[in-house]
This record gives C-alpha cells, structure tokens and sequence, in this order.
C-alpha cells in the first residue's frame, strides 16, 4: 500500500459489487472545451449524471446494505438538507426498509419533492429545526429513542468505501491519469477515491477542491486534526461543512497532494460557462474541480486530467444569485452608494457624462423613502469589459461624484444587496 494509511477497513472492490445493479455506471467523457483552453486532455467523471444526480447513492447504499438484518427491520434514518438524503431515500427504496429523513425547516420545497419521489412509501421526512446543527441533533435523538441506525453523509468506512468506487470505473476507463480534481465537503468522496488512486495509480497527482467560504480540510490539514469552523458561507452547499469526519480526515491526510480553495464567484462563473458550451447543469460543488482548473493551468497543460463533476441538483431559482455572483467575481458588476448634487439634472449629468457608453444601471434606488432630495442613492452597475471598471473610477472622480462602493464593504454590501 502507498496510502501509509495503518487501517485496513477499506474494501472498495467489495463495495462495487454490492452496489452492481443499483448505481448508474457514469460516463468519463473527454471535454474539447476544456482541452483546447487548457492544452491537456481534460475529461469529465459525470456523476452528475448519476440516478439520484449525485455520487451519494454510493455511499448510502454500501452502508445500509450491510447492516444486519435485525438492524435493518428496524429502520435507518438520516439528516440532511440534499444529496445524501436522496441518495439515502433511493437506497431505502431499494432495499424495501422504512427510512425517515430530517431536514431543516428551511430546506427547499424541491429538495424535499426530490427525496419523497426517490424514496416513496418507504421514507418519513421530518421538517424540523431552524439549522442543519438543530436538525441532526434531533435526527440522533430520533434514532436512539427508536433503536434505528443512523446513516451518517460521510464519517463511515461503509461510506468512504461507497463513494469510493466512482474511481475504479475512472481507472477502468483511462488507465493513465496525471491529475484527479475531486471536490471535498465532509471528506467522503475524496478519502475514497483518494485512497484507490494511491492503492492502484500512486503516480496520480490528487487535488482536493473546496470552496473558499468553507476551508474545513485545508484547516485540519494545517492544524493536524480536524477543526471546527466558526462561520461559513454556506452557498457552495454541497462542499460546505463546518467540520471534515475524523475517519475522512485521517484518510484524506495521507491521500491528497493538494488542497485547494476555489472562490465562491468563481464556482458560479464555471456553473455558467458549463452550462452555456457544453449543456451541463452542475450544481456548485459539481463545478469546483472545473472552477480550480484556472489555477493549475500550467502545471497541467500536455496531462490527462479528470474532474469529477460530483452533482446537478441545482435549484432554479438560485440562478440569479448565481449569475449575480459570477458578475461580481469577474469584476463586471458593481454596487455603489452614490450622494447625487443636489440640483436638477444630476442625475442626468451622471448618465450621461459619468457612464461610458456600454455601461448599464442595473439597480437604482433612494435610500431614505421619505426624503429622497438628501439621501443617498443605491446604484447598481454593469459593465461588459472588466477593464471599464477603471474608467468609470477615474470619471466618478473627474466630475466629483460623492460615492462609497459597496462591493468593498462585505458588512454593508450583506445588509444592502
């Protein structure tokens, strides 16, 4: 073994026979797209196209599968807000045992249309608590009141075991591989996959992807054992845990190269980009291996790389915020308070003289309802060259134009936009 890993729990050629018949064998699909911007072969690991949209089905399956009989009469029970909850609703389904799911109050009526419909008659799911800290709590206690088993999303060898599989069909399909991007979240699909590549392809450069907002990993890399994290920007939500598993993190450790942190509006601006050129709906952990590639871009060039494209439920309704953010990152869209002179034709003047000639407003609004005359204004801006952004300052500045930028004020910009 390579891993330096002292355990020998991890069986993931066991866990791919069990999962024979259940789980979709994705595709691993060579990207021109990529390729061509990149000078390497780029291919894409699609468990987005997975049965229940995501590799979590694995996992799930591989674990509840395997618990004694007498366990499984009794039930299993999870709490989650996404991907593993569907993954778990479809396993119960499977397997003909009775599954109840917690989620937070707040979870998406989709993502609660998504688990029932997988899961059918043989799930419960139970709405409650205004966090997802708030809902497993109650998860657990649900789980021992009743003498089920509870089915954690990834601090489990059953689980590691599961996710892990997803590389055997990678490594049967390109036996040669430079570079695996693989997002981290809790660890699970990293640790499993992480550790077959070392097992059977030691040569392959591992990079563990998170979002910026949530460096839970990278922490307990740097600290030597996992951490708990304050605060986190939850956007990326897939990938965004405020603690890694200690079973994932004593894994992950020895396995991954690399661990590296992606902006948020850098997710968003790939989820786009895959969208517009190669009809792929990624939701955002799914983007964060494609997201990374920008960094790595001359390490790579002449290599085969795969990404793994971990998910697609991506709600609709989230594309606004998800364009708005893509906007902000690539420097295209900008937010200022701005105090107009008090005098008719400012804010023609400002128009017309202060905007260049693509500029767009995209939001106007006075700030004070009740006295509009005196108080600021909140304007929004869009441009369609990052490099207009100068321009503008210099004749904001040039006409003496009163403003504060929003964009650059992370408390006020939380509050206002």
């Amino acid at each position: 073994m390579h891993t330096g890993l002292t355990h020998t729990a991890l069986d993931i050629v066991a866990a791919a026979k069990r999962l024979q018949g259940v789980v979709r064998r994705t595709p691993l699909q060579h990207n021109h797209t990529l390729s061509r911007r990149y000078q390497a072969n780029v291919f894409l690991k699609r468990e987005d196209l997975q049965i229940v949209r995501s590799y979590k089905l694995r996992g799930a399956y591989n674990m509840i599968c395997q618990l004694p009989e007498a366990q499984r009469r009794q039930g299993v029970v999870c709490a989650s807000a996404g991907n593993h909850a569907q993954g778990f609703a479809y396993s119960c389904s499977q397997l003909n045992i009775r599954g109840v799911v917690f989620m937070p109050v707040i979870t998406p009526r989709q993502k609660v249309t998504q688990t029932k419909m997988f899961g059918g008659d043989h799930i419960e799911v139970v709405l409650t608590g205004d966090t997802f800290d708030d809902c497993a709590a109650a998860a657990k206690a649900y789980t021992q009141a009743h003498g089920m088993s509870f089915i954690p999303p990834f601090d489990d060898y059953r689980i590691i075991e599961g996710q892990g599989t997803v590389a055997i069909e990678v490594l049967q399909d390109l036996p040669h591989i430079d570079y695996l991007f693989v997002p981290v979240g809790g660890g699970g699909l990293s640790a499993g996959m992480g550790y077959f590549f070392k097992t059977f392809s030691p040569h392959t450069r591992i990079v563990g992807l998170e979002p910026e907002g949530a460096p839970s990993m990278k922490s307990a890399l740097a600290a030597g054992h996992p951490v708990t994290l304050d605060q986190i920007d939850r956007f990326v939500d897939g990938a965004a845990v405020k603690r890694v598993g200690d079973l994932t993190f004593d894994v992950c450790r020895h396995v991954l190269d690399d661990m590296h942190l992606v902006p948020e509006g850098k997710v968003c601006s790939s989820i786009l980009s895959l969208y517009n050129q190669d009809a792929i709906v990624a939701e955002p952990a799914g983007a964060l291996s494609i997201a990374a590639l920008d960094d790595f871009a001359a390490a790579i060039a002449g290599k085969t790389v795969v990404c793994v494209v971990s998910g697609s439920n991506n709600d609709i309704d989230r594309m606004p915020e998800i364009k708005e953010r893509s906007l902000q990152y690539e420097g295209l869209k900008h937010y200022f308070l701005i105090q107009f002179a008090q005098r008719p034709g400012a804010l023609k003047e400002f128009v017309n003289n202060v905007l260049g000639p693509t500029d767009d407003i995209t939001r106007f609004e006075y700030m004070q309802k009740t006295n509009k005359e005196q108080g600021p204004a909140l304007v929004g801006i869009e441009l369609q060259q990052r490099h207009d952004y100068d321009q503008l300052m210099q004749k904001m500045q040039a006409y003496q134009i009163d403003f504060a930028e929003i964009n650059k004020d992370d408390r006020l910009f939380g509050y206002l936009i």
